[in-house]
């Protein structure tokens, strides 16, 4: 096994569990090591610290293991999945039966760098966002074969564009067990279709459970308006919530047609739902002043730090839009799910907006991500997605 040394002073991050280590921190390394290989990391006294998976870039090494003598195979993979299998139960997301869809596993908050794997009823999706997560695939597959036995019947791998395209690993997306296409799952007794073949992440935006069941509780009676809403979430949330009217509006008419589907899914022939194919910031200048609950729920604005001034921009302006617009009394829910843009950046940003549109607005809830998106308490830059529900006189 090739052996990474570090440059003096540079093991204190993984002396506190930070499951990182960054290209500019490493001395020399000791051999040719291939992307995606395993590797030991030591301090520049030569004194083991952790091992794992190393990868040409910024983030040289993610670490699996602080420990010198845990060998990285089947059985590592099963304890792992079990640990997080074990913490889903727990919070009682596979134990519910009108919920079956759930992430099992979240990459760094589970101590599982570059591996992300929601399950969607009997088949489990899985991605790699790393080399070395991509090699051992199959390994993991049986891992997660045998830790869900009975309770999934197929694994769907999702890579194609996780990957780094320089390490010329040539993802294929397809079924590593299985193969079922029946592609409904159900949330919280709503049933959504699944789209793991072509559809955005996994198929579905699983992190955004949580704020949906609350914009439930916010929407009877009113005139609700979800912005880029892609699979319709929030939307069929607010027509189970008896809102009196929900517009769904996203640029992509595949997105429009996977919302009219969920939306026919669940409330057959309900008249109180449209859907829009349009630009958003397009919708809200035309728009007039008919919404008093509005879903701010963009793509990234940010996917890095380089991108952070324009995305803060782009969010003021958005929320701009919407504050000018909603109804006295509306409720406005909104989001960023750039992991590059703080929760401080952002809430001064809805700020600046709020006090642009001359508005009184109060914080009525501060939203994260849902329990089984975890933050590692040691890798605090896995807090990635932000909201606040506010309500604006």
């Amino acid at each position: 096994m090739h052996k990474v040394y570090l440059k003096s002073g540079k093991e204190e991050s993984l002396k506190r569990f930070h499951p990182w280590v960054f290209s500019g921190a490493i001395a020399s390394i000791e051999g040719k090591v291939q992307e995606g290989e395993v590797v030991e990391v030591y301090t520049s006294k030569k004194e083991f610290i952790a091992k794992g998976h190393y990868q040409i870039g910024s983030i040289a090494v993610r670490v699996l293991s602080f420990l010198q003598d845990e060998t990285i195979d089947l059985d590592f993979w099963k304890r792992k999945l079990h640990i997080a299998y074990d913490m889903r139960r727990s919070i009682g997301l596979t134990t519910n039966p009108a919920n079956n869809t759930y992430r099992l596993v979240h990459g760094e908050g589970d101590n599982l760098p570059g591996l992300v794997i929601d399950v969607y009823a009997k088949t489990a999706v899985m991605q790699a966002h790393s080399a070395g997560m991509h090699l051992e695939r199959m390994t993991i597959a049986e891992a997660l074969s045998e830790i869900m036995e009975g309770k999934i019947e197929n694994i769907y791998y999702k890579s194609e564009t996780t990957l780094p395209y320089k390490a010329d690993l040539y993802p294929e997306n397809g079924f590593l067990k299985g193969g079922s296409t029946d592609n409904i799952a159900q949330e919280y007794g709503l049933k959504f279709h699944i789209d793991w073949l072509k559809g955005q992440k996994t198929g579905f935006f699983v992190d955004q459970r949580e704020n949906r069941a609350l914009l439930e509780r916010y929407a009877p009676g009113r005139s609700v308006l979800n912005m880029f809403c892609y699979t319709g979430g929030f939307s069929v949330y607010a027509m189970r919530g008896n809102a009196k009217l929900v517009h769904s509006v996203d640029s992509s008419a595949k997105a429009i047609a996977l919302t009219n589907n969920n939306i026919e899914l669940n409330f057959p022939d309900d008249t109180r739902h449209t859907a829009f194919a349009e630009d958003a910031f397009k919708y809200l200048d035309q728009m007039g002043d008919q919404y008093d609950l509005i879903v701010l729920d963009p793509p990234a604005f940010a996917k890095h730090r380089d991108a952070l001034r324009n995305a803060l921009q782009g969010y003021r302006k958005l929320n701009l839009k919407a504050f000018e617009k909603i109804k006295p009394g509306g409720i406005l829910f909104t989001f960023s799910c750039s992991q590059a843009v703080s929760k401080e950046n952002f809430r001064t940003t809805v700020f600046t907006a709020a006090a642009m549109s001359g508005r009184s607005v109060r914080i009525l809830h501060q939203l994260t991500q849902p329990a089984d998106h975890p933050v590692n308490i040691y890798h605090p830059e896995g807090e990635y997605l932000k909201g606040l529900v506010l309500y604006v006189e």
